[in-house]
């Protein structure tokens, strides 16, 4: 079988690309705070970012109500607060978040870059309330 080459793909196929190098982009910490990168790619089918976070800084509690989440940590440490206890974080690190649960992130003395992936959440559409009448008549 013959190994194909980018040549060969008809327009608009997906290919394999790299994003970026998360390690230049979170060097030495510390450095700016929050999202450094993310995925913009038109079709995808994921949501990524890159976040990092100063010594000491939090995320204060929150929950992702419908979206499993997968969290990889680039450098640094820190601590995920969960109502079961606390999570250590490390390089190298990947942490599962099902649906629903409840995390803070702290960053460690260190400070902290990680990654998270989860399903593309789904663009806002505008929708009539239930009882108001279809102005086109047709439903």
């Amino acid at each position: 079988m013959a190994e194909g080459r980018s040549g060969d793909l008809p327009q608009g196929a997906a290919t394999a690309r790299v994003l970026c190098d998360v390690r230049a982009l979170t060097g030495e910490l510390p450095g700016p705070t929050g999202v450094l990168w993310k995925l913009t790619e038109s079709g995808r089918q994921l949501d990524a970012n890159l976040i990092r976070l100063p010594a000491g800084e939090r995320i204060g509690t929150h929950a992702e109500p419908d979206l499993d989440v997968l969290v990889l940590v680039v450098t640094g440490d820190g601590v995920m607060d969960t109502p079961e206890g606390e999570l250590p974080l490390a390089e190298g690190g990947l942490l599962w978040l099902p649906h629903g649960s409840t995390r803070a992130i702290t960053a460690g003395p260190r400070g902290l870059a990680y990654v998270t992936v989860h399903r593309r959440r789904p663009g806002m559409q505008i929708r009539r309330r239930p009882g108001t009448p279809d102005p086109t008549g047709s439903g």
